[in-house]
C-alpha cells in the first residue's frame, strides 16, 4: 500500500519553473494576412449567432419558457426559443392512444391528450389513419411488458411500410415502460421515436416536434412536484358515466417486489383545491361515478396551503407500520373524501389503489356514514404468511391484517372487500402459500386480483433475494388461489341472491345484445334483460333503461364472477338512500316497541 501514500509532486518539482507553450490558433483567420477590420467583424458575425441560440434558461428543466419571452418582451429585444414557437403545434396531426395496465394509465392517457390537444393534435380511434402511435404502458409484471415489445414490433412494421407517404408515423412510448427501459427502447431495438416519463407528459410537444425533424427524443426525469394540477384531463370513458381523478403520483412504500417507486418516483399529493374542481366539472357533465387515484391513494397528505400545515403525524391503521418517518401535517384523504362527496350527493366515490395501513378509524366511520361512499374496501394482502409478509417489506401480519378486516365489518357491517395476492414471492415454501389459501378463504372476497411472481429489476428483491420458485410451481400455487378465491367468492355472491341491489347501469353486456350491465355499491357486476321498467317503485309509466341511469335491481342467481336478475324500477343514488333510511327507522321503531310490550 506504499503507493497510497506516495506524493503527487515533490518539492523540487514544484521550485521548477513552468514554461509556456507557444499559443495555439483556433480561428482560420490565424496567419492569413487578413486586416484587424476584418477580424472584428468576424468576431461581431459569431457573437450575434451565439446570442439568437439558445440561452442557459432554454436548459433548465422546470424554467416557463413563456415567462423567459414575456420579460424579454418587455425589453423590447427578440428572443428566440430553442425550438420555432409553431414548431411545437399539432397542426392537425391525429393522435392514436392505446392504453395498457392500470386505471392510473387510463388517467395519464387523459393528462397526454389533454396536453396535446391543447398543441392542436386531433384525436383518432382508427391506427390506419394515425400520424403519431402512442403507447401508455405499464411496467407491473414481465407479462405487461412483453405485450408491449410485441406491439411494438407490429407498429414498426406498419411504420416501415409508411416510410415514403407524406406522412410517415411516429411512435412514442409513454408512462412506466419508458422509465425503466429507456435505453433499451431508445437505443439498443431502435423501435421508437419518443420516450415520456410518468412526470414529462407536459413535454409531449417538443419531443414531437423533435421527433418530426428526425431525432429520437426522450424525457424519463422523475419529478418531486409534478401532479399535473393545472392540467385538466379530457376525460374519453365509455359512455361518459365515470371517471378516474388522480389525486397524488409515485409511492412511498418501498414493497420489495414493486417497481412502482422506480418508475413514478416519490409520493406526492394533488392541491385539494384541484381536485374538488375537478369533480365539480364533472358532476357537471352529467358523471355519475368518480374514482379517486393514486398508487397510494390513501395516503393522500396536501400541504399546499399553509392552513393545512399542522404538527399532527399521519395515523395508520392499528398494529401497522412504514419504513418512512411518520409525516407531519397537511389535509388528510379522510378530510379531502369527505369534502368531495358532498359535492353532488347523486354521484358515486370510490377510492383505489390503496394500502391496508391507511385505514384508521375516521376514515371507516366517514365510508359507513356518507351514503355516496361506496362500501367496497379494496385491502391488498399479498400473502398470509408472516415470514413472506415481512420478507415483501409490506409492515403488517397476517394477524395485524385480519384485525384491520375484524374492524372494517364492524364499523362497516355491509362492506365488500377486494384484494391482490402474489404466488411464489421469493423464498415462499409450500406452507407459507397454503397460509394464503387460508387467508383467501377466512376473509372471503368477492374481487381478487391474483398473480405469480415475477422479478422487476431495481426492486429491493432483485438486490436482496433469490427468485427461486420455479415457474411451474408458481403457476400451480396460482392456480389453487384462485380456485379458492372463486370458491369463497360464490358463497359471498349467493347470499345476495334474493335481495335488491342499486345498480349503475354502463352499458351493454359484452355476452349479450339483449342484455345490459352494471354495477352495485360493492363493485359487483349485475346483468339483466333489456326491458322497459317503472319511472318509480309502483308507478304506472315505463320507460327504457340506458346507460348512466341509476336501477333497483332484484338478484335471482349468481356465480363467482358476476349476479344476474331483473330491473324492478329507475331509481336515484340519494332517493334510494333515503327509502333506506325510512325503512330503517321504521324497524328500529318497530323493534322499540316490540321490546316497550316485552317490559
Amino acid at each position: 500500500m506504499d503507493y497510497l501514500r506516495k506524493p503527487l509532486m515533490t518539492l523540487p518539482q514544484l521550485l521548477k519553473p513552468l514554461r509556456c507553450a507557444p499559443p495555439r490558433y483556433c480561428s482560420k483567420l490565424a496567419n492569413t494576412g487578413v486586416t484587424s477590420t476584418e477580424r472584428t467583424a468576424a468576431g461581431d458575425r459569431f457573437k450575434t449567432r451565439i446570442s439568437s441560440g439558445p440561452s442557459f434558461q432554454d436548459f433548465i428543466k422546470g424554467v416557463s419558457v413563456l415567462e423567459t419571452r414575456a420579460a424579454v418582451d418587455e425589453e423590447g429585444s427578440e428572443e428566440r426559443g430553442y425550438l420555432p414557437e409553431d414548431s411545437e403545434t399539432g397542426d392537425s396531426r391525429k393522435v392514436y392512444f392505446e392504453t395498457y395496465g392500470c386505471q392510473m394509465n387510463v388517467n395519464d392517457t387523459e393528462i397526454a391528450w389533454s396536453i396535446l390537444q391543447r398543441k392542436g393534435y386531433r384525436r383518432t380511434a382508427d391506427l390506419k389513419e394515425a400520424d403519431v402511435v402512442l403507447l401508455v404502458t405499464c411496467s407491473i409484471r414481465e407479462k405487461a411488458e412483453q405485450t408491449i415489445w410485441n406491439r411494438l414490433r407490429q407498429l414498426t412494421a406498419m411504420k416501415k411500410r409508411r416510410l415514403k407517404t407524406p406522412t410517415p408515423m411516429k411512435i412514442g412510448i409513454l408512462g412506466c415502460m419508458a422509465e425503466r427501459l429507456k435505453t433499451e427502447l431508445l437505443e439498443r431495438e431502435k423501435l421508437v421515436d419518443v420516450l415520456a416519463g410518468p412526470d414529462a407528459y407536459r413535454d409531449l410537444p417538443r419531443l414531437l416536434a423533435l421527433a418530426d425533424g428526425g431525432q429520437r427524443a426522450s424525457n424519463v426525469l422523475l419529478s418531486l412536484e409534478e401532479t399535473y394540477a393545472d392540467v385538466m384531463p379530457v376525460h374519453h370513458a365509455a359512455h361518459g358515466n365515470s371517471a378516474f381523478v388522480s389525486i397524488m403520483r409515485g409511492c412511498d412504500n418501498m414493497c420489495s417486489y414493486c417497481i412502482v417507486p422506480f418508475t413514478r418516483g416519490r409520493e406526492r399529493s394533488r392541491p385539494a383545491s384541484s381536485v374538488l374542481e375537478e369533480v365539480r366539472q364533472l358532476c357537471d357533465q352529467g358523471v355519475k361515478e368518480v374514482t379517486l387515484l393514486g398508487q397510494n391513494v390513501n395516503s393522500y397528505r396536501d400541504t399546499s396551503e399553509e392552513q393545512f400545515c399542522s404538527s399532527d403525524p399521519t395515523k395508520l391503521s392499528q398494529g401497522f407500520k412504514t419504513v418512512y418517518r411518520a409525516k407531519q401535517g397537511g389535509l388528510r384523504f379522510s378530510d379531502l373524501l369527505d369534502r368531495v362527496s358532498r359535492i353532488d350527493p347523486d354521484v358515486r366515490i370510490r377510492f383505489t389503489s390503496p394500502h391496508p395501513k391507511d385505514f384508521p378509524d375516521e376514515v371507516l366511520h366517514l365510508i359507513a356514514e356518507r351514503g355516496n361512499i361506496c362500501k367496497q374496501i379494496h385491502l391488498p394482502a399479498q400473502s398470509g404468511s408472516n415470514k413472506v409478509l415481512t420478507a415483501m417489506r409490506r409492515g403488517y401480519t397476517r394477524e395485524a391484517y385480519l384485525d384491520l378486516v375484524e374492524n372494517i365489518r364492524r364499523i362497516i357491517p355491509d362492506a365488500s372487500l377486494s384484494s391482490d395476492f402474489i404466488s411464489g414471492f421469493c423464498g415462499e415454501s409450500e406452507d407459507d402459500h397454503q397460509q394464503t389459501v387460508s387467508l383467501i378463504r377466512e376473509v372471503g372476497y368477492n374481487v381478487g386480483f391474483l398473480f405469480a411472481y415475477s422479478m422487476r429489476k431495481k426492486t429491493h428483491a432483485s438486490h436482496r433475494l433469490q427468485d427461486d420458485v420455479p415457474a411451474e410451481v408458481k403457476r400451480r400455487r396460482l392456480e389453487e388461489c384462485i380456485g379458492a378465491f372463486r370458491e369463497e367468492a360464490a358463497k359471498v355472491n349467493a347470499a345476495l341472491v334474493g335481495s335488491t341491489q342499486l345498480v349503475l347501469v354502463e352499458g351493454d353486456s359484452k355476452r349479450s345484445a339483449e342484455d345490459l350491465c352494471g354495477r352495485t355499491d360493492g363493485n359487483m357486476k349485475v346483468i339483466f334483460p333489456k326491458e322497459d321498467v317503472a319511472v318509480q317503485p309502483a308507478a304506472s309509466n315505463a320507460t327504457s333503461v340506458r346507460a348512466g341511469d341509476y336501477v333497483l335491481v332484484k338478484i335471482l342467481s349468481s356465480s363467482s364472477q358476476s349476479l344476474r336478475g331483473r330491473v324492478l324500477s329507475r331509481s336515484s343514488l340519494s332517493g334510494t338512500l333515503k327509502h333506506c333510511e325510512t325503512l330503517l327507522s321504521h324497524r328500529l321503531l318497530e323493534h322499540a316497541a316490540m321490546v316497550e310490550t316485552c317490559r
